[in-house]
């Protein structure tokens, strides 16, 4: 294929600085001054075509209008698209439309190069970066981003994961702990044409903060102390690949301000260093928090926040998708055979699973199917094996399901007598040192209070609960469990 990059602007002066750039790169520059035109060529030359720098904003013909005409003609083209300041939302519909990547203007030379580079390669290799089925016919060996146990709540989530899959642009996915926020990363990172690129995961919340910028941009030899040796830092590890930024609300906002400029220049500053040194990377970000929040209470960036939340993904929590649960069992059960011989689950055991609500979501069914593997005696599990989650459903709150006949006696009369807990979304409690008598009260009536404001002070983000109780997750749990505390 001739490597040729068609330019699509209005504005003269933006043509020819890109024309400049295209020729310096090695490729060969086709300027087309609006939309219309644009079509025209591309019906007559598409083959000749390696890449394509579109305007959203033309008079004649908008960028998405564009795209989508090459959508309904079949023209298979990597488009890099370009918006002013303030409009990013309008990124979000190009890449529906079938965008590969998006910059900012004014872009900086060294973020354009890397724009147009990354198309071309594509382009290159065969890849189709234009429509939704991109990742899979540019690389037809690697694993489909499906799930084919997928309920209602998971399946228009994948299908819009799919299609951001073939582009570049950053992704934002949210959702409660333990949901599966870094598998959907690693699928999306295998299912697109970076496949074959390092995918790297940086948890931010367990990064300490005087050495985030370290670790995320790298540091030159005696940067400061104990620097004995040059480190690249994360995104130089993840070039030309994915990297995820993993609980970003806990960036600090220095750190915040170097991704900023990363995103917008395609180049990081080591620390200590005198240079830049650019790369090419797809930032996924995930939270379990809401960052628009921290928008607005100042702890996060808002120009950081539309830069790295052009598509935000949701992940359901695994109460809301029940009808998956016994096929993730079988999935988990399936890790930890026994001289080939695998875990099975009852009847009874599979309807005791499904009614839980799992505050913990898939890493909790993990654990607990795992803790029930490695103590069980025979290959087929029953209730018996999981008591902790038949006294939550016996104690801690209404079961959603009803459980076989055969079911724990008494858990119905247990429910009766059940003590209501305020979760996530309740008000923070009062925390009072004396009860009615005047007397101190125990250490342990204090604790589960604390808990509880705890939750409900950090909006049931439970690995910040647990940090700023200085205890682990899962003695946050045991503890949630013994005060009858449940996060729904």
């Amino acid at each position: 294929m001739t490597e040729m990059v068609l330019i699509v602007d209005d504005d003269p002066i933006q043509r020819r600085l890109l024309d400049a750039q295209v020729s310096r790169m090695g490729l060969t520059p086709l300027v087309c001054s609006g939309g219309a035109a644009a079509l025209t060529l591309l019906r007559a030359k598409a083959q000749e075509i390696g890449a394509m720098v579109l305007d959203l904003v033309m008079p004649d013909l908008g960028g998405l209008e564009v795209l989508r005409e090459m959508d309904a003609a079949g023209i298979q083209v990597p488009v890099v698209v370009q918006t002013a300041k303030g409009s990013l939302e309008t990124v979000v519909e190009a890449m529906r439309a079938g965008a590969f990547d998006f910059v900012v203007k004014p872009a900086s030379p060294e973020r354009m190069a890397l724009a147009i580079d990354a198309a071309v390669r594509l382009s290159r290799a065969g890849g189709r970066a234009h429509a939704a089925g991109a990742a899979s016919q540019a690389l037809p060996d690697r694993p489909p981003l499906d799930m084919p146990d997928a309920g209602p709540a998971m399946r228009p989530l994948l299908a819009m994961a799919e299609r951001a899959a073939g582009s570049s642009i950053p992704l934002l996915i949210g959702g409660e702990t333990g949901v599966g926020k870094e598998w959907l990363a690693r699928a999306i990172h295998a299912a697109g044409p970076r496949a074959s690129r390092p995918f790297v995961a940086v948890n931010c919340g367990a990064v300490p903060a005087d050495l985030v910028e370290s670790i995320l941009f790298g540091h030159a030899k005696g940067a400061f102390t104990d620097a004995r040796e040059a480190q690249p830092g994360r995104f130089v590890e993840a070039d030309g690949g994915t990297l995820l930024l993993d609980e970003i609300a806990e960036l600090p906002l220095a750190a915040q301000v170097k991704l900023l400029r990363v995103l917008q220049d395609g180049a990081v500053d080591p620390v200590g260093a005198r240079g830049s040194v650019a790369v090419d990377v797809r930032v996924v970000s995930a939270t379990n928090g809401n960052l628009a929040a921290a928008v607005e209470t100042g702890t996060f960036r808002q120009d950081l926040y539309y830069r790295l939340a052009v598509l935000e993904l949701t992940v359901p929590p695994l109460r809301e998708r029940r009808e998956e649960i016994a096929p993730l069992a079988r999935s988990i059960l399936a890790r930890h055979a026994r001289d080939g011989r695998g875990f099975h689950l009852d009847a009874q055991a599979g309807a005791l699973l499904e009614a839980y609500d799992w505050p913990g979501n898939i890493r909790q069914l993990q654990n607990v199917l795992h803790r029930a593997a490695v103590l069980a005696d025979a290959q087929v599990l029953t209730v018996e094996d999981f008591p902790q989650v038949r006294d939550a459903i016996g104690v801690g709150g209404e079961a959603r399901a009803k459980l076989p006949p055969a079911g724990r006696p008494g858990a119905e009369a247990d429910r009766e007598t059940a003590v209501p807990a305020r979760g996530a979304g309740g008000l923070v409690l009062p925390i009072d040192l004396c009860g009615p008598d005047g007397e101190i009260r125990t250490l342990e009536a204090v604790e589960g209070d604390v808990i509880r404001a705890a939750i409900a002070r950090y909006r049931g983000r439970m690995s910040e609960t647990a940090r700023r109780l200085g205890i682990g997750r899962s003695t946050l749990y045991r503890k949630m469990r013994d005060h009858k505390i449940d996060l729904v």
